[in-house]
């Protein structure tokens, strides 16, 4: 089967690009669709932080808790203008709830709000 190419300006799976790049630990990837600020909450520390800010926390985060895997819990996709996704993000010793809210700016989705904490059994 053919691979699908999804046009630049798509961004319908937007939450399943993002879960692959919490996958492999990719802070860079993630970073790239963070809005100008982000609110960042993670585990017990929340702040607002400037796009290269909150990609430098992400990548202390992986390096503390690298994943084993993660998976999509739940998703909004249907507003034309808000995203909603929640991941369960699996390390070797635990496991966490990832609330990833995005916004529409201009033609594309951007995260407002990335948040980590763990998860409750």
């Amino acid at each position: 089967m053919a691979p699908i190419y999804r046009s630049i300006g798509y961004q319908a799976d937007i939450i399943d690009d993002l879960s692959s790049y919490f996958r492999s630990s990719n802070s860079k990837e993630i970073a790239k669709s963070f809005s100008s600020t982000i609110e960042l909450i993670i585990i017990d520390e929340e702040d607002v932080y400037s796009k290269a800010q909150g990609e430098q926390i992400l990548k202390d985060f992986f390096a503390k808790h690298p994943p084993v895997k993660t998976s999509i819990f739940h998703k909004i996709n249907t507003n034309p203008n808000y995203r909603f996704g929640v991941l369960v993000y699996n390390t070797a010793k635990e496991t966490f709830r990832v609330s990833i809210t995005m916004k529409k700016f201009n033609a594309s989705f951007l995260v407002t709000e990335l948040r980590i904490e763990p998860a409750k059994e």
